[in-house]
Protein backbone atom coordinates (compact mmCIF):
# COMPACT_ATOMS: atom_id res chain seq x y z
CA UNK A 1 0.00 0.00 0.00
CA UNK A 2 1.30 3.24 -0.74
CA UNK A 3 1.78 6.97 1.04
CA UNK A 4 -2.14 7.89 0.62
CA UNK A 5 -3.74 4.80 0.94
CA UNK A 6 -3.24 3.26 -2.59
CA UNK A 7 -2.39 -0.27 -3.08
CA UNK A 8 -1.79 -2.38 -5.75
CA UNK A 9 -4.38 -5.32 -6.93
CA UNK A 10 -8.00 -6.05 -5.81
CA UNK A 11 -9.95 -3.66 -4.04
CA UNK A 12 -9.93 -4.31 0.14
CA UNK A 13 -13.86 -4.44 1.77
CA UNK A 14 -15.19 -1.60 2.78
CA UNK A 15 -16.09 -1.08 6.67
CA UNK A 16 -19.89 -0.31 6.89
CA UNK A 17 -20.16 3.60 7.93
CA UNK A 18 -23.21 6.06 8.25
CA UNK A 19 -23.81 8.56 6.01
CA UNK A 20 -22.36 11.64 5.96
CA UNK A 21 -25.98 13.10 6.71
CA UNK A 22 -26.27 11.12 9.65
CA UNK A 23 -23.00 11.68 10.79
CA UNK A 24 -23.53 15.61 10.86
CA UNK A 25 -26.68 15.65 12.07
CA UNK A 26 -25.51 13.34 15.00
CA UNK A 27 -22.68 15.98 15.74
CA UNK A 28 -25.32 18.95 16.11
CA UNK A 29 -28.15 17.00 17.61
CA UNK A 30 -25.66 16.21 20.18
CA UNK A 31 -23.91 20.12 20.75
CA UNK A 32 -27.99 21.16 21.01
CA UNK A 33 -28.81 18.16 23.47
CA UNK A 34 -26.33 19.45 25.60
CA UNK A 35 -26.61 23.18 25.21
CA UNK A 36 -30.30 22.30 25.75
CA UNK A 37 -29.76 20.39 28.87
CA UNK A 38 -27.03 23.20 30.47
CA UNK A 39 -30.32 25.65 30.03
CA UNK A 40 -32.99 23.56 31.45
CA UNK A 41 -31.04 21.25 34.00
CA UNK A 42 -28.08 24.11 35.32
CA UNK A 43 -28.34 27.46 36.80
CA UNK A 44 -27.39 29.10 33.38
CA UNK A 45 -29.44 31.24 31.56
CA UNK A 46 -29.87 33.87 29.11
CA UNK A 47 -31.66 37.21 29.69
CA UNK A 48 -33.19 39.08 26.82
CA UNK A 49 -30.21 41.78 27.87
CA UNK A 50 -27.59 39.62 27.07
CA UNK A 51 -25.05 39.81 29.98
CA UNK A 52 -21.05 39.45 29.24
CA UNK A 53 -21.26 36.23 30.67
CA UNK A 54 -23.75 34.50 28.51
CA UNK A 55 -22.48 36.10 25.70
CA UNK A 56 -18.85 34.41 25.91
CA UNK A 57 -21.58 31.22 26.72
CA UNK A 58 -22.58 31.46 23.30
CA UNK A 59 -19.72 32.37 21.88
CA UNK A 60 -18.14 29.38 22.82
CA UNK A 61 -20.90 27.04 22.47
CA UNK A 62 -21.17 28.19 18.32
CA UNK A 63 -17.47 27.91 18.06
CA UNK A 64 -17.49 24.20 19.51
CA UNK A 65 -20.38 23.67 17.18
CA UNK A 66 -18.40 24.96 14.45
CA UNK A 67 -15.22 23.22 15.28
CA UNK A 68 -17.05 19.70 15.58
CA UNK A 69 -18.84 20.08 11.76
CA UNK A 70 -15.18 21.24 10.43
CA UNK A 71 -13.33 18.38 12.04
CA UNK A 72 -15.80 15.81 10.94
CA UNK A 73 -16.43 17.25 7.12
CA UNK A 74 -12.57 17.33 6.76
CA UNK A 75 -11.95 13.73 8.05
CA UNK A 76 -15.15 12.76 6.07
CA UNK A 77 -14.01 14.07 3.10
CA UNK A 78 -10.23 13.06 2.72
CA UNK A 79 -10.54 9.87 0.92
CA UNK A 80 -12.54 12.16 -1.45
CA UNK A 81 -9.45 14.21 -2.02
CA UNK A 82 -7.14 10.98 -2.37
CA UNK A 83 -9.83 10.19 -4.96
CA UNK A 84 -9.43 12.75 -6.73
CA UNK A 85 -5.36 12.61 -6.50
CA UNK A 86 -5.69 9.47 -7.78
CA UNK A 87 -7.86 10.39 -10.82
CA UNK A 88 -5.28 12.80 -11.52
CA UNK A 89 -2.51 10.63 -11.80
CA UNK A 90 -4.10 7.32 -12.92
CA UNK A 91 -2.04 5.89 -15.73
CA UNK A 92 -3.25 2.80 -17.74
CA UNK A 93 0.76 1.53 -18.59
CA UNK A 94 0.80 1.27 -14.61
CA UNK A 95 -2.13 -1.05 -13.72
CA UNK A 96 -3.31 -2.13 -10.59
CA UNK A 97 -2.89 1.40 -8.51
CA UNK A 98 -5.93 1.22 -6.58
CA UNK A 99 -7.72 3.23 -3.59
CA UNK A 100 -9.00 1.51 -0.44
CA UNK A 101 -12.77 2.18 -0.04
CA UNK A 102 -12.84 4.46 3.13
CA UNK A 103 -15.03 7.23 4.70
CA UNK A 104 -18.70 7.47 4.57
CA UNK A 105 -21.11 5.60 2.74
CA UNK A 106 -21.73 7.25 0.14
CA UNK A 107 -17.84 8.33 -0.54
CA UNK A 108 -16.83 4.48 0.09
CA UNK A 109 -19.66 3.78 -2.86
CA UNK A 110 -17.89 6.27 -5.03
CA UNK A 111 -14.87 4.90 -4.62
CA UNK A 112 -15.53 1.34 -4.69
CA UNK A 113 -17.25 2.65 -8.04
CA UNK A 114 -14.18 4.27 -9.88
CA UNK A 115 -11.90 1.35 -8.95
CA UNK A 116 -13.91 -1.38 -10.76
CA UNK A 117 -14.15 1.31 -13.74
CA UNK A 118 -10.00 1.41 -13.64
CA UNK A 119 -10.74 -2.06 -13.20
CA UNK A 120 -12.22 -2.25 -16.85
CA UNK A 121 -10.86 0.49 -18.03
CA UNK A 122 -7.08 -1.40 -17.78
CA UNK A 123 -8.33 -5.24 -18.69
CA UNK A 124 -9.82 -3.56 -21.89
CA UNK A 125 -6.30 -1.56 -22.41
CA UNK A 126 -4.85 -4.95 -21.82
CA UNK A 127 -6.88 -6.63 -24.79
CA UNK A 128 -6.60 -3.86 -27.35
CA UNK A 129 -2.98 -3.67 -26.75
CA UNK A 130 -2.95 -7.37 -27.16
CA UNK A 131 -4.82 -7.47 -30.51
CA UNK A 132 -2.17 -4.08 -31.82
CA UNK A 133 1.27 -6.09 -30.67
CA UNK A 134 0.30 -9.64 -32.16
CA UNK A 135 -1.20 -7.42 -35.64
CA UNK A 136 2.03 -5.72 -35.51
CA UNK A 137 4.28 -8.85 -34.82
CA UNK A 138 2.37 -10.94 -37.48
CA UNK A 139 3.18 -8.64 -40.32
CA UNK A 140 7.13 -8.37 -38.78
CA UNK A 141 6.63 -12.04 -39.14
CA UNK A 142 5.76 -11.45 -42.95
CA UNK A 143 7.69 -8.88 -44.06
CA UNK A 144 10.91 -10.30 -42.20
CA UNK A 145 9.66 -13.89 -44.36
CA UNK A 146 9.22 -11.57 -47.76
CA UNK A 147 12.52 -9.96 -47.43
CA UNK A 148 14.25 -13.08 -46.73
CA UNK A 149 12.33 -15.12 -49.09
CA UNK A 150 12.53 -12.35 -52.05
CA UNK A 151 14.99 -9.98 -51.89
CA UNK A 152 17.39 -12.60 -50.25
CA UNK A 153 17.34 -14.40 -53.43
CA UNK A 154 17.09 -11.87 -55.81
CA UNK A 155 20.47 -10.08 -54.11
CA UNK A 156 22.04 -13.70 -53.79
CA UNK A 157 21.13 -14.43 -57.22
CA UNK A 158 22.73 -10.63 -58.24
CA UNK A 159 26.24 -11.86 -56.56
CA UNK A 160 25.89 -14.94 -58.79
CA UNK A 161 25.42 -13.53 -62.25
CA UNK A 162 28.27 -11.00 -61.26
CA UNK A 163 30.52 -13.68 -60.85
CA UNK A 164 29.50 -15.31 -63.38
CA UNK A 165 30.07 -12.09 -65.87
CA UNK A 166 32.83 -11.27 -64.04
CA UNK A 167 35.17 -13.94 -65.72
CA UNK A 168 34.46 -12.61 -69.47
CA UNK A 169 34.88 -8.84 -69.30
CA UNK A 170 38.28 -7.34 -70.06
CA UNK A 171 40.29 -6.55 -66.80
CA UNK A 172 39.15 -2.30 -67.26
CA UNK A 173 35.74 -3.42 -66.41
CA UNK A 174 36.40 -5.89 -63.67
CA UNK A 175 37.09 -3.63 -60.67
CA UNK A 176 34.06 -2.06 -61.72
CA UNK A 177 32.14 -5.47 -61.26
CA UNK A 178 34.48 -5.96 -58.20
CA UNK A 179 32.53 -2.83 -56.68
CA UNK A 180 29.16 -3.82 -57.51
CA UNK A 181 29.74 -7.43 -55.92
CA UNK A 182 30.90 -5.97 -52.78
CA UNK A 183 28.25 -3.33 -52.30
CA UNK A 184 25.21 -6.42 -53.45
CA UNK A 185 27.11 -8.69 -50.56
CA UNK A 186 26.68 -5.04 -48.18
CA UNK A 187 23.07 -4.80 -49.09
CA UNK A 188 22.73 -8.56 -48.66
CA UNK A 189 24.05 -8.24 -45.44
CA UNK A 190 21.85 -5.41 -44.10
CA UNK A 191 19.11 -7.11 -45.56
CA UNK A 192 19.78 -10.33 -43.34
CA UNK A 193 19.90 -8.12 -40.58
CA UNK A 194 16.92 -5.83 -41.26
CA UNK A 195 15.51 -9.40 -41.11
CA UNK A 196 16.55 -10.60 -38.44
CA UNK A 197 15.39 -7.44 -36.43
CA UNK A 198 11.94 -7.41 -37.52
CA UNK A 199 11.08 -11.02 -36.27
CA UNK A 200 14.41 -13.21 -34.51
CA UNK A 201 14.30 -16.40 -36.00
CA UNK A 202 16.30 -17.75 -33.35
CA UNK A 203 13.63 -16.60 -30.54
CA UNK A 204 11.31 -19.11 -32.79
CA UNK A 205 13.54 -22.05 -33.03
CA UNK A 206 15.80 -21.92 -29.67
CA UNK A 207 13.83 -19.90 -27.18
CA UNK A 208 14.50 -16.66 -25.34
CA UNK A 209 18.10 -17.51 -23.15
CA UNK A 210 19.53 -18.02 -27.43
CA UNK A 211 17.55 -14.87 -28.53
CA UNK A 212 18.95 -12.73 -25.63
CA UNK A 213 22.51 -13.89 -26.07
CA UNK A 214 22.33 -13.44 -29.89
CA UNK A 215 20.98 -9.96 -29.26
CA UNK A 216 23.54 -9.37 -26.79
CA UNK A 217 26.28 -10.23 -29.25
CA UNK A 218 24.87 -9.05 -32.43
CA UNK A 219 24.40 -5.67 -31.00
CA UNK A 220 28.20 -5.72 -28.88
CA UNK A 221 29.66 -6.41 -32.54
CA UNK A 222 27.58 -3.49 -34.40
CA UNK A 223 28.08 -0.66 -32.07
CA UNK A 224 32.17 -1.85 -30.51
CA UNK A 225 30.10 -1.87 -26.84
CA UNK A 226 31.04 -4.38 -24.30
CA UNK A 227 27.85 -6.21 -23.38
CA UNK A 228 28.15 -8.79 -20.63
CA UNK A 229 25.35 -11.30 -20.96
CA UNK A 230 24.21 -13.31 -17.86
CA UNK A 231 21.04 -15.40 -18.99
CA UNK A 232 19.39 -17.90 -16.67
CA UNK A 233 16.91 -20.51 -17.83
CA UNK A 234 13.28 -19.94 -16.66
CA UNK A 235 12.67 -22.11 -14.20
CA UNK A 236 9.57 -22.46 -15.45
CA UNK A 237 7.97 -22.30 -19.26
CA UNK A 238 7.05 -19.08 -20.73
CA UNK A 239 4.51 -18.68 -23.42
CA UNK A 240 5.31 -17.30 -26.89
CA UNK A 241 4.05 -13.40 -26.16
CA UNK A 242 5.74 -14.16 -22.29
CA UNK A 243 8.86 -14.73 -24.22
CA UNK A 244 8.36 -12.32 -27.58
CA UNK A 245 8.10 -9.06 -24.51
CA UNK A 246 10.88 -9.81 -22.96
CA UNK A 247 12.87 -9.69 -26.15
CA UNK A 248 11.49 -6.59 -27.15
CA UNK A 249 12.03 -4.92 -24.23
CA UNK A 250 15.77 -5.63 -24.02
CA UNK A 251 16.26 -4.82 -27.76
CA UNK A 252 14.54 -1.81 -26.95
CA UNK A 253 16.45 -0.72 -23.76
CA UNK A 254 19.75 -2.11 -25.60
CA UNK A 255 18.67 0.23 -28.62
CA UNK A 256 18.32 3.01 -26.33
CA UNK A 257 21.34 2.94 -24.58
CA UNK A 258 23.38 1.97 -27.77
CA UNK A 259 22.08 5.32 -29.14
CA UNK A 260 21.10 7.77 -26.22
CA UNK A 261 22.89 6.95 -23.28
CA UNK A 262 26.64 7.71 -24.28
CA UNK A 263 27.69 4.77 -22.40
CA UNK A 264 30.39 2.31 -22.86
CA UNK A 265 28.95 -1.25 -21.49
CA UNK A 266 25.80 -2.66 -20.74
CA UNK A 267 25.10 -5.42 -18.37
CA UNK A 268 22.14 -7.72 -19.38
CA UNK A 269 20.96 -10.55 -17.05
CA UNK A 270 18.16 -12.51 -17.01
CA UNK A 271 17.65 -13.98 -13.20
CA UNK A 272 15.23 -16.12 -11.46
CA UNK A 273 13.52 -15.32 -7.63
CA UNK A 274 10.89 -17.80 -6.02
CA UNK A 275 8.13 -15.72 -7.03
CA UNK A 276 10.04 -13.71 -9.75
CA UNK A 277 11.35 -13.67 -13.24
CA UNK A 278 13.48 -10.51 -13.97
CA UNK A 279 15.23 -9.22 -16.77
CA UNK A 280 17.83 -6.40 -15.70
CA UNK A 281 19.76 -4.30 -17.98
CA UNK A 282 22.14 -1.59 -16.66
CA UNK A 283 24.50 0.90 -18.83
CA UNK A 284 26.87 3.25 -17.49
CA UNK A 285 25.67 6.31 -19.37
CA UNK A 286 24.07 9.45 -18.24
CA UNK A 287 20.64 8.04 -17.33
CA UNK A 288 17.26 9.23 -18.18
CA UNK A 289 16.18 12.94 -16.84
CA UNK A 290 12.28 11.81 -17.16
CA UNK A 291 11.26 8.50 -16.07
CA UNK A 292 7.67 9.23 -16.78
CA UNK A 293 8.35 10.05 -20.30
CA UNK A 294 6.16 8.67 -22.46
CA UNK A 295 8.22 8.91 -25.54
CA UNK A 296 7.55 6.22 -28.12
CA UNK A 297 10.34 3.48 -27.51
CA UNK A 298 9.59 3.61 -22.97
CA UNK A 299 5.93 3.98 -23.91
CA UNK A 300 6.17 0.26 -26.29
CA UNK A 301 8.20 -1.22 -23.74
CA UNK A 302 5.19 0.15 -20.71
CA UNK A 303 2.67 -1.76 -23.60
CA UNK A 304 4.63 -5.16 -23.48
CA UNK A 305 5.05 -5.70 -19.92
CA UNK A 306 1.30 -4.55 -19.46
CA UNK A 307 0.43 -7.45 -22.12
CA UNK A 308 1.89 -9.95 -19.93
CA UNK A 309 0.84 -8.19 -16.49
CA UNK A 310 4.90 -7.66 -16.07
CA UNK A 311 6.20 -4.70 -14.22
CA UNK A 312 8.15 -2.38 -16.05
CA UNK A 313 10.60 -0.20 -13.83
CA UNK A 314 12.64 2.33 -14.80
CA UNK A 315 15.33 4.27 -12.44
CA UNK A 316 18.81 5.83 -12.30
CA UNK A 317 21.32 4.03 -10.73
CA UNK A 318 23.79 6.16 -8.00
CA UNK A 319 26.47 5.33 -9.68
CA UNK A 320 25.73 6.47 -13.30
CA UNK A 321 23.54 5.26 -15.96
CA UNK A 322 19.98 4.27 -16.48
CA UNK A 323 18.88 0.75 -15.21
CA UNK A 324 15.59 -1.08 -16.63
CA UNK A 325 13.72 -3.76 -15.02
CA UNK A 326 11.16 -6.29 -16.49
CA UNK A 327 9.35 -8.12 -13.87
CA UNK A 328 7.08 -11.29 -14.12
CA UNK A 329 5.58 -12.63 -11.25
CA UNK A 330 5.57 -16.18 -11.48
CA UNK A 331 4.99 -18.76 -8.94
CA UNK A 332 8.88 -20.51 -8.65
CA UNK A 333 9.45 -23.51 -6.25
CA UNK A 334 12.64 -22.25 -3.91
CA UNK A 335 15.78 -24.04 -5.75
CA UNK A 336 14.45 -24.61 -8.77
Amino acid sequence: MTADGQHRGGTHPARVETGLYARVFAVNAFILVVAVSLLAFTPISIDSATTAAQLVFLLVGLAVMLAANAVLLRLSLAPLRRLTDLMRTADLLRPGVRLRASGSTEIAAVITTFNSALERLETERRTSTQRVINAQEAERRRIAQELHDQLGQNLTAVVLELERVQAYVPATAADVISDAQELARETLDDLHRISYELRPAVLDDFGLVSALETLCRSISSRASIEISCVICEPPVPLDPQEELAFYRVAQEALTNAIRHSGCSSVAVALTKAPRLISLVIRDDGVGMEDLTSTVSGVRGMRERAVMIDAQLILRNRESGGLEVLLLLPREVEAGT
